[in-house]
């Protein structure tokens, strides 16, 4: 494993850091963990030097941090830097802080965490929690020996993420999405610069687009078969991310062991300055090829649900870019069927246009023209 300086902290962190929000479920959805398997998956990791682990209130609603909790029992919680995160859209009240941090203490079986992330600040969030004095009381829960760094989790615009950036001093990292895809989404390469040039660690997220970019079509595998020594379609995203000196942990949302022992041995040799200028530019062609066939930005983050009358949004849009990105209409077209025959219809002809996932997405989408889209397309009948 390599290992990287977190910012200021100057603590040292594993390149690949597991990302507790695609661990394998009981059911399709992401809900409760398959915990035999997941916590296997977790121990792995860390057995091979993995030392970053992150997880948030809401990840496989509200079963994340009780899993780790649990999973980080005989003695794996003093060979880790924990990371959760405050869930800044139920927050009403400075009381609900400390509420909120302490119940987050509970599950997680510890009396403090080492990062304690302000979760998904955008232009709405930032404002309401600020003004409520969440980095005062942040200094309090720090001294008092609860919370080890404050840092915070990003999505929205690039002016959005240099206010936050510029508003308090003692940040110590953020968290943003970023692959070769993403350049200039959200904070992208100039936000995370930015940071970087301030003093703050940057932990990157969706470093494979949510798996997108282990599954590409084949005009995008030519252009990066180019590219030597040959590896994964999700090692390649990886080691895009992991060149940038600015990059402290990729975060990676595992699902199985077998994607476990693949991301670790692409951690071996994770690399500042490993690309050529060569390689860079094949990165720009893939990227420009994928921007071109790829329809809906969708990591399948699932931010978007619950839906109030029970759509299954995220498998919704994927279906779709499954048909359109890879070509695969008639097993999209299964995919879909399968979303419309359940007990309750979770297809795309459920939705009602109310635009309440559309507040939440991070990607921006504007899902509920999509809908009536996804449906025409794949559809019997």
């Amino acid at each position: 494993m390599q290992y990287r300086t977190l910012g200021r902290t100057k603590k040292k962190v594993s390149a690949l850091g597991f990302g507790c929000m695609r661990l394998p479920s009981v059911r399709h959805d992401r809900g409760p963990i398959d915990e035999p398997r997941a916590a296997a998956m977790l121990r792995h990791a860390i057995d091979h030097g993995v030392n970053y682990v992150d997880t948030a209130y809401f990840y496989h609603e509200g079963h994340s941090e009780s899993f780790v909790g649990r999973a980080l029992q005989d003695g794996y919680r003093q060979k880790v830097h924990l990371a959760t995160k405050l869930p800044t859209g139920p927050v009403s009240t400075a009381d609900d802080f400390d509420r909120l941090l302490d119940e987050q203490l509970q599950r997680l079986q510890t009396d403090h965490v080492d990062f304690y992330l302000l979760h998904g600040l955008n232009k709405r969030r930032w404002p309401k929690v600020r003004d409520l004095g969440v980095l005062g009381w942040s200094e309090r829960a720090r001294a008092d020996g609860r919370i080890g760094h404050l840092g915070f989790s990003f999505h929205d615009t690039l002016d959005t993420f240099k206010e936050i950036v510029d508003a308090y001093d003692d940040w110590a990292l953020c968290q943003i999405q970023y692959n070769y895809v993403d350049t200039d989404v959200q904070a992208g390469k100039k936000g995370l610069r930015y940071a970087a040039d301030r003093g703050l660690a940057v932990v990157v997220m969706e470093p494979v687009r949510g798996g997108r970019l282990a599954a590409l079509p084949p005009p995008v595998v030519e252009i990066l078969d180019q590219l030597q020594p040959r590896r994964s379609l999700a090692a390649l995203a990886l080691h895009w991310v992991w060149n940038q000196p600015q990059v402290s942990v990729a975060l990676s949302g595992m699902s199985t062991m077998q994607q476990v022992v693949e991301n670790l041995a692409s951690a071996e040799d994770s690399e500042v300055g490993s690309l050529t200028e060569d390689d860079l530019a094949i990165y720009e062609q893939a990227r420009d090829k994928y921007r071109e066939l790829c329809p809906i930005p969708c990591t399948e983050c699932r931010y978007c649900l619950p839906c109030p009358n029970g759509v299954f949004i995220h498998a919704n849009l994927a279906a779709y870019n499954q048909a359109k990105l890879l070509g695969q209409l008639e097993q999209a077209k299964r995919r879909y069927a399968w979303l419309a025959s359940r007990d309750h219809d979770m297809s795309a002809a459920a939705c009602i246009q109310c635009r309440e996932c559309e507040e939440r997405c991070p990607q921006g989408i504007a899902i509920s023209e999509w809908m009536p889209e996804v449906h025409a397309l794949l559809a019997d009948g």
